[in-house]
């Protein structure tokens, strides 16, 4: 077994706390190693499995001017040298089915967004490729609903399935986290994954950007990590000021080792 599939094993079969962690989409190759190269050998250090999450196109966007990526294939083939060169299995969204071969070529897990978890074609299409697939739980939905998008999953033959809970809307601008809802996605059976940053964004507002509550980060993760989450997923940018996604709620990559090591520390306490 080599060092990327025993990095998938572990996120689907040990009880070690995991991270998926990256930059919210592909913006340029300095970035993108700089930050894959600072995460591998900080989770090397800490002895926890990672992933490299970055999306190789942003398709939800609230404005048709916001930046949405530098180009699809310039933008995977920057994802597959950070898994050349760092050894670690990356992962990035799909949004429609014929997304889903394309990006396999280059990923080793393809992550449903919140808004597409119940589009069944994109389901079978990402289960089809038999890689990992990260299924993130709408903003509208209850936990149950998420049974039904694993299922379709598990129709293609793959089991290797992740459930990320991402918070739920609260009014018009605004996201909230029921804690409820870990516990009960991991009595469903598959590992659980709590998406740390999107649950503090704050979409839906008047400029158009996406605004958020980054100041929040370490008191939800703590929180996910005390009622058993298997996995964090956390957004993180060398300088979020500047990043060209999701900046309003990305944790500064100097402040990650700080983070995990408290939240390491908590999970060996329980």
């Amino acid at each position: 077994m080599d060092k990327i599939e025993s990095i998938l094993h572990n996120v689907l079969h040990s009880e070690k706390l995991f991270l998926l962690a990256g930059p919210c989409v592909v913006e340029n190759e300095k970035i993108t190693l700089e930050t894959a190269s600072f995460l591998a050998n900080l989770t090397d250090k800490l002895g926890i499995p990672f992933v490299y999450k970055s999306s190789y196109r942003k398709a939800n966007r609230t404005k048709s001017s916001s930046f949405s990526g530098i180009g699809d294939e310039k933008a995977l083939k920057l994802l597959g040298k950070v898994r050349t060169e760092f050894g670690v299995p990356t992962v990035t969204d799909i949004h429609e089915s014929r997304e889903a071969a394309v990006a396999a070529e280059y990923v080793d897990m393809l992550q449903i967004p919140a808004f597409l978890f119940r589009q069944t074609d994109l389901l079978h299409a990402a289960g089809n490729t038999g890689k990992v697939v990260n299924i993130k739980k709408g903003q509208f939905a209850a936990v149950e609903a998420m049974e039904f998008a694993a299922i379709k999953v598990k129709e293609t033959g793959n089991n290797k399935i992740l459930l990320t809970e991402r918070g739920n809307m609260f009014g018009y601008g605004d996201m909230v986290v029921d804690y409820r809802n870990l516990v009960w996605m991991k009595e469903l059976g598959y590992p659980t994954v709590m998406d740390v940053t999107h649950s503090l964004q704050q979409p839906n507002n008047g400029s158009g950007v996406t605004g958020g509550l980054p100041q929040l980060i370490e008191p939800i993760a703590k929180a996910a990590v005390a009622v058993g989450v298997s996995g964090l997923f956390i957004e993180t940018h060398p300088d979020p000021a500047s990043a060209l996604s999701d900046g309003a709620n990305m944790l500064p990559l100097n402040k990650m080792e700080d983070l995990l090591t408290r939240l390491i520390r908590l999970r060996e306490s329980l």
